[in-house]
């Protein structure tokens, strides 16, 4: 509980000084190296998280459209009765179709072969929470330093009749600016590190999301062609994609100019 209250009382005077510094009643320390940094960071973390959204966004795309696949095999399958010699060809469809969509949510193959694509948790990403939290304890150690450097300018202006104060609070600045500058130091060293490994990041997973999308194109051309010979044994075979065009073309004319026939479309 004391530590809770503890807790709340810094949060409370840290608010009470950042609203000071904004109406100009206390004095801000600025520090333009750590600023521009900061932005840099920022930019990088919303590029990077921005990637990962993405990501996750094609992959689930992915999947709806598998689903609707499956979904369409099925209902294509049903139009057929075992009499039909299209009868295989849905089938073969419809199995075949299941067997991509089956790999694809089982997150088999090429799927965990890049986690760290796919999930914003992994590999280098946790890096980013932990830089955030430094950064957010920096920023409230430099507030708490601000306060007690306005403190002690008060007691300079103004002496006390107290003469222990003068040299306690002096004691209070050299100390918040020890801690404050422990964490201000190592973020100006090392966030132009972090933020020079954006490329070597980035371009791996760039890559990866290349390699995602051919394993599965490949994969799923691979299984479409093997259900080829059951077009073949339908006499639906076609040597080119312009020739199975001319023949669906064909076909479905063929459907209606039947159906003009009956005596329902009959003028």
């Amino acid at each position: 509980m004391d530590l809770n209250r503890k807790g709340f009382t810094k949060a409370v005077n840290r608010a009470g000084t950042s609203i000071l510094q904004s109406a100009g009643a206390i004095e801000k320390t600025t520090d333009r190296e750590f600023e521009e940094e900061e932005r840099r960071f920022r930019s990088l973390e919303a590029k990077v998280t921005r990637l990962h959204k993405e990501a996750k966004g094609y992959l689930d795309a992915l999947r709806a459209m598998s689903l609707a696949q499956t979904r369409m095999g099925a209902t294509i399958e049903g139009y057929y009765d075992m009499s039909s010699p299209l009868q295989a060809c849905a089938t073969s469809y419809k199995t075949t179709i299941e067997q991509i969509d089956e790999e694809l949510r089982n997150n088999t193959g090429v799927w965990v072969s890049h986690p760290r694509f796919l999930d914003p948790r992994s590999a280098d990403c946790p890096l980013l929470p932990d830089y955030n939290e430094a950064i957010k304890k920096r920023n409230n150690k430099l507030l708490d330093y601000d306060a007690v450097r306005s403190k002690h300018r008060k007691m300079v202006e103004k002496p006390l009749d107290d003469p222990t104060r003068l040299p306690r609070a002096e004691d209070e600045v050299v100390e918040a600016k020890r801690v404050y500058e422990s964490l201000n130091t190592p973020l100006k060293e090392e966030l132009p590190q972090l933020i020079g490994l954006r490329v070597p990041y980035l371009e791996p997973s760039f890559e990866a999301l290349l390699k995602i999308q051919y394993a599965h194109c490949r994969e799923a051309v691979d299984r479409l062609a093997a259900i080829q010979p059951a077009f073949q044994a339908a006499g639906l075979d076609a040597k080119s994609p312009e020739a199975a065009d001319r023949m669906l073309e064909g076909a479905v004319e063929d459907v209606l100019a039947h159906m003009r026939e009956l005596s329902i479309c009959a003028p």
